[in-house]
């Protein structure tokens, strides 16, 4: 086995040309969704990849899938480059990286049984015979907490957090060993949720999965993930280990978002605060050079991510 980490994204960017204005008088302009990103998914781990809406977390999840082509940047996946390859040279890598989307309900074909859905990646991929395929669909559906006879129902028969079982066990019938979750839990509520997350840890650990877990929600990051990736403007602006970004988070963005967590006790509450993007901006911390791990070579004014002590990353101006 490779020594490469299960996925890589360097400097990755994506830019949109956005057209206003009237019929008459189109006006293009340029918006930047994700700015020189660079991502390492250890194997075996769990990497949460967190911000508001708007962020950029999405797009990066869905270039890291070849799902979207990016402006810049390289993809790779157990240390190959995919940045480049044609859809038809990519098929061998899909069953190695799957996806298990938000809205559960849209990504399921109405008109197919849950078998059948379940199984379709084996039949798209020529694996095993038709009645092999079935078995293998009906196993899925329990190892994800279904009974195998649900694999006669349809979608519109079940609930938000079965639906999102099913999507599970679709991605993962091939073997995958990466795994990009995007916000699976935000349509659900509170006690679905929290099986979804255990069913997350699960397999997990059970297949050695590494996961890229795209979230808002912070409450199920800090139960789930190895390390936290925060996402303002699409950029970066803060990675560090979980613990440590609840314990000492340096970037006034994921100090915000933290506020924002609820909590059960009131008397536990942060005060929320409530800053504009200019304001957050101000506020980007200033370090001392000496205070850097790894002293950064470009001597610039503008903010940039720089590792501090303990694998602690922070967009910062640095001084001196």
């Amino acid at each position: 086995m490779t020594d490469a980490p299960a996925l890589e994204l360097r400097k990755i960017s994506k830019r949109f040309t956005l057209r206003r204005g009237s019929l008459f008088n189109r006006q293009a302009a340029e918006h930047v969704a994700v700015d020189n990103v660079d991502l390492v998914l250890p194997r075996n781990k769990v990497v949460a990849l967190v911000g508001e809406s708007g962020s950029g977390k999405t797009t990066t999840g869905l270039l890291a899938l070849r799902l979207l082509s990016s402006s810049g940047g390289e993809i790779l996946l157990d240390g190959e480059d995919i940045t480049h390859l044609p859809q038809a040279a990519l098929k061998p890598y899909r069953r190695k990286m799957q996806v298990v989307f938000q809205d559960s309900y849209a990504s399921l074909d109405p008109m197919m049984t849950l078998g059948e859905i379940v199984a379709e990646p084996l039949a798209i991929h020529n694996m095993g015979t038709l009645a092999e395929r079935r078995d293998t669909a009906r196993q899925w559906l329990e190892k994800v907490g279904l009974d195998g006879s649900y694999a006669n129902r349809y979608p519109h028969e079940l609930s938000g957090g079965q639906r999102q079982r099913v999507s599970v066990a679709r991605a993962l019938i091939l073997g995958a060993s990466v795994l990009v979750a995007d916000e699976p839990t935000s349509a659900l509520d509170v006690s679905v949720k929290a099986q979804i997350v255990n069913l997350f840890q699960d397999l997990q650990a059970d297949m050695g999965l590494s996961v890229l877990f795209i979230s808002h929600d912070l409450s199920v990051v800090r139960s789930l993930a190895d390390e936290v990736m925060v996402m303002f403007r699409g950029r970066v602006v803060e990675r560090a280990a979980t613990d440590r970004i609840f314990a000492d988070a340096r970037h006034p963005y994921t100090r915000s978002l933290l506020d924002a967590v609820p909590v059960v006790n009131p008397k536990a509450r942060r005060r929320r605060t409530f800053l504009s993007a200019d304001e957050l901006l101000s506020k980007t911390p200033r370090v001392s050079a000496a205070d850097c791990e790894h002293p950064p070579l470009s001597d610039t004014a503008d903010p940039q991510l720089v590792a501090l002590a303990g694998s602690h990353f922070v967009e910062a101006v640095v001084e001196g």
